[in-house]
């Protein structure tokens, strides 16, 4: 899908941060108005292992085998926040559909918030635009009481924005506007480190690793985590569209593979990845278990989810519901295990503790289906409890 630079204009927006979203201009940045997606020159690199980038090697040596970290049960998530506009009506194409429903996004900022309104403590660090949109991101995780201080603004570029067309079965396609949009740009010398250092838990996708600065920016994060004793947790969320190529996709998503201490996939990654074998398969999924991974785990939607340690393996059931819209389920996934993982590391040296840990993270993403949006369909913990009671599995 091609992305092509376009202008829009948006009326009635609602924020809780309008005050400082008018005074704008008068701070350098844009006027309110057009919302311009500039198209530049490609800034893509050639993805290589993280082995093979200056400093990474001795960086992710250490702190493999080790289940300790600080005492902290902080998960700290970085990447891209966005807004997404959801159709008001499924089964229409974008250009068909009538109307979109607004909607807070981005991989990492939606776990973040699903962790903090199940209870647990959640940090956001990622670049957005000096606009409205970027302001309203930013009130949003802080009403989710998400810790924000590691969110940074960044007044020549916008916050970027995703328009989704959804199926009669809930199912997704995406069309981004990020050319640049404001994650891109995030650099290192921006990054709160310190609150990486304080993680118990640090986790990430693989969209940020398509362009620099913030490739780079990622890399720095990853390896100050890691040397800290911070646990990797990796989601590659795989958006095609956003990539300059299939092949530079799946290069870009192995080269950080291997730092990983917990995966979490999807059977539709297992196919790209291995250039499609049987995502079914075990042993095609164990060709995809590194030697310093603790737990691979692999979603199938409404089926549940497949988990593989060094130790054992199986299978845990998904919840029976009605789908609306399937955005934010694999992280609402992602929020229910870390959130758990966080406060107990153990878990994953125990098969049933581990279970019922990923019983709670299919309620997760099963009751965030049954609404429209990412971050507005995450569940409370109570919310999750009277699922695992009420609903049949």
């Amino acid at each position: 899908m091609a992305l092509h630079a376009a202008a829009f204009y948006f009326t009635g927006l609602a924020s809780n941060s309008r005050l400082r979203a008018q005074n704008f201009s008068e701070r350098g940045g844009f006027k309110r108005g057009f919302v311009r997606a500039v198209a530049v020159p490609p800034l893509f690199s050639t993805p290589r292992p993280l082995s093979r980038i200056s400093g990474f090697g001795g960086a992710f040596a250490g702190n493999n085998s080790s289940l300790e970290t600080s005492d902290s049960s902080l998960v700290v998530c970085f990447g891209e926040m966005l807004i997404d506009f959801v159709p008001t009506i499924s089964g229409l194409s974008l250009g068909e559909s009538p109307a979109f429903k607004k909607a807070p996004g981005g991989a990492p900022a939606n776990v973040a918030v699903g962790i903090a309104r199940l209870g647990g403590s959640s940090a956001f660090i990622g670049k957005v635009g000096e606009d409205e949109f970027g302001y309203m991101l930013a009130d949003i995780l802080k009403e989710n009481n998400v810790n924000n201080q590691g969110m940074r603004f960044d007044p020549g570029a916008r916050t970027a924005l995703a328009f989704v067309t959804l199926r009669n079965d809930g199912e997704r396609e995406f069309m981004f506007y990020r050319n640049p949009s404001a994650d891109m740009l995030l650099e290192e010398k921006e990054l709160d480190l310190d609150i990486i250092r304080k993680a118990r838990i640090f986790h990430y996708g693989s969209i940020s690793l398509i362009t620099e600065p913030c490739k780079s920016a990622h890399i720095a994060a990853a390896m100050v985590a890691k040397d800290a004793g911070v646990l990797l947790s990796y989601d590659p969320n795989l958006r095609l569209p956003l990539w300059p190529s299939a092949e530079s996709a799946r290069d870009g998503i192995l080269s950080i593979w291997d730092a990983a201490d917990i995966i979490k996939i999807s059977e539709e990654e297992i196919s790209f990845l291995t250039k499609g074998e049987d995502p079914y398969d075990d042993a095609v999924v164990r060709k995809l278990f590194h030697p310093n991974l603790k737990l691979l785990l692999v979603t199938e939607g409404p089926q549940g989810c497949r988990y593989y340690t060094k130790e054992f393996s199986g299978r845990v059931s998904g919840l029976k519901v009605n789908a609306v819209d399937t955005t934010g389920a694999g992280d609402a996934f992602v929020a229910g295990i870390l959130s758990q993982l966080a406060t107990d590391i153990s878990l994953l040296q125990d098969e049933g503790r581990l279970v019922e840990a990923l019983r709670f993270a299919n309620a997760c993403g099963a009751l965030t289906v049954m609404e429209r949006g990412a971050i507005p369909a995450l569940p409370t913990r109570d919310a999750v409890m009277n699922a695992l009671v009420n609903i049949v599995a």
